[in-house]
């Protein structure tokens, strides 16, 4: 039986790990979370945001994930889309889905990330 998500792997390339600490840590609000050394020597990082992880391992084949992405929730979706802004990511807000604000952006590597947020109210655009 499944109980939950543990965390979510994405890939990124060779040498990119200072920049997504740069991201993850400074622009996301996550804490670097320490690699078994077993696993450290892959080269990669892993963050946490709460009960949130996600893993970020080399791929010396890496191409960015465009489709496929984490849906990330968070507490007050405009102020966060403003301080990824403010940090230099992309904020690119899209309305399909029901009950919800959500917008997508990319980490420094072209991952694609979906942040949002359950509407206390009817949503609707500017809401």
């Amino acid at each position: 039986m499944l109980t939950a998500v543990d965390h979510v792997q994405l890939a990124a390339p060779p040498g990119s790990e200072p920049a997504l600490r740069d991201y993850y840590v400074d622009v996301l609000g996550m804490t670097e979370i320490p690699k078994p050394p077993a696993l450290a020597a892959r080269g990669g990082c892993w963050f946490r945001a709460g009960a949130v992880q996600l893993h970020l391992g080399i791929d010396p084949d890496f191409r960015p994930a465009k489709k496929a992405h984490p849906g990330l929730r968070v507490v007050d979706i405009e102020a966060y889309a403003a301080r990824l802004a403010a940090g230099g990511g992309s904020v690119t807000w899209d309305t399909a889905l029901p009950g919800h604000r959500r917008f997508y952006s990319e980490d420094p590597v072209g991952n694609r990330l979906e942040f949002l947020e359950p509407c206390l109210r009817v949503c609707g655009p500017g809401s």
